[in-house]
């Protein structure tokens, strides 16, 4: 972990120092954002159009929330009512020759980005990537698409949106709650009252009263639960329990916005981890980066890790994909908005 995320999210000593340092910058991030926003408020910056309902999935800060398990979630209940949904994505640390790109069977992270291309081989639902999140909900809608799920773009406000899901780490919640770089918000706490609902990540429901409801906003609890092991270079699945009878004691490694959170699910199930190694959010690997891990132990990731690895993957290599799991009845508090969604 990064020393000035230890000051973010864990009070490290640093934070003496660092906070007041960066506190300047922090400040003049506050008023470039808030001009900004202020810009579309007044019509000086326009909102595009698109012509089909837009749901966004986001965060007020940064790092990995758990945003993707929730637009996986939204594209399958989107199809249990009938709809069809295309994906919109920034799609992070592609270099496609050309934009908005359409993802195939034959994307890679490289092209792509690894969210994008984690969701469309999960879902096999159109994708589509670019900086211009008005072009590409463009190309999906003349696919056919009536309903698109943006994947991040919280403050992307140029593009359009009739619904807002803004999901928030569990445990981390909002660090010390100061804007970047003294903090890890990009916009205030306040920012969640503008939200149609915020989803815990992490937070059972019995515990969700606990939460202060943000102004009209619902809250929603959501759990991420792995249900099964898949081998990266078979495609090979095992249930979870069975694999655990056979290999209690396991490597571990997660490139994600919070590694701990992917190691902490695995003790949680009852593995023991010989070695655990997080690297940052979006990490390019390449296999030499794995000789630390002795092969004698099988070697987990996430799923959004595999799809970065596959090209060079052993046979010890494998995969754990997680699910939302969110309450029945919160489940149909989302069905009712989406459903207006298509009426209104």
């Amino acid at each position: 972990m990064r020393l000035i995320e230890k000051v973010w999210f864990f009070r490290h000593p640093a934070r003496y120092v660092l906070v007041p340092v960066l506190l300047p910058l922090t400040l003049l991030f506050a008023l470039v954002s808030g001009l900004r926003r202020l810009a579309y408020r007044l019509g000086l910056k326009k909102t595009g159009h698109i012509g089909k309902p837009v749901i966004v999935v986001g965060n007020i800060g940064i790092g990995g929330n758990g945003k993707t398990p929730v637009v996986i979630f939204l594209v399958n209940l989107c199809r249990s009512l009938g709809l069809t949904p295309g994906v919109i994505s920034r799609g992070y640390g592609g270099k496609a020759a050309s934009y908005p790109y359409l993802l195939d069977d034959n994307s890679t992270p490289e092209v792509a980005g690894d969210e994008p291309v984690l969701i469309y081989q999960r879902c096999r639902v159109p994708v589509a990537v670019g900086a211009d999140r008005i072009a590409s909900g463009r190309l999906l809608a003349g696919l056919g698409c009536d309903i698109l799920i943006a994947d991040d773009g919280l403050q992307h406000y140029r593009m359009p949106r009739q619904l807002e899901l803004i999901v928030v780490d569990g445990k981390r919640r909002f660090g010390n709650g100061l804007l970047l770089p003294a903090g890890p918000l990009r916009e205030g706490k306040w920012r969640l009252k503008q939200a149609g609902c915020i989803v815990y990540n992490g937070v059972a429901e019995d515990n969700l009263g606990r939460e202060k409801v943000h102004g009209t906003a619902e809250n929603i609890s959501m759990l991420l639960a792995p249900t099964a092991v898949r081998r990266l270079t078979s495609d090979e699945q095992v249930p979870l329990t069975e694999f655990l009878q056979q290999y209690p004691k396991v490597n571990a490694m997660a490139g994600i916005g919070d590694p701990g959170r992917f190691f902490t699910t695995l003790t949680t199930q009852g593995f023991v981890l010989n070695r655990a190694q997080g690297f940052n959010d979006h990490h390019d690997f390449s296999a030499g980066e794995f000789e630390i891990f002795d092969d004698d132990f099988p070697l987990l990731m996430t799923e959004k890790d595999a799809v970065k690895c596959r090209a060079f993957a052993k046979d010890n290599m494998w995969f754990v994909p997680v699910d939302a799991m969110i309450p029945e009845r919160q489940q149909s508090l989302l069905q009712d908005k989406i459903t207006k969604l298509m009426t209104g």
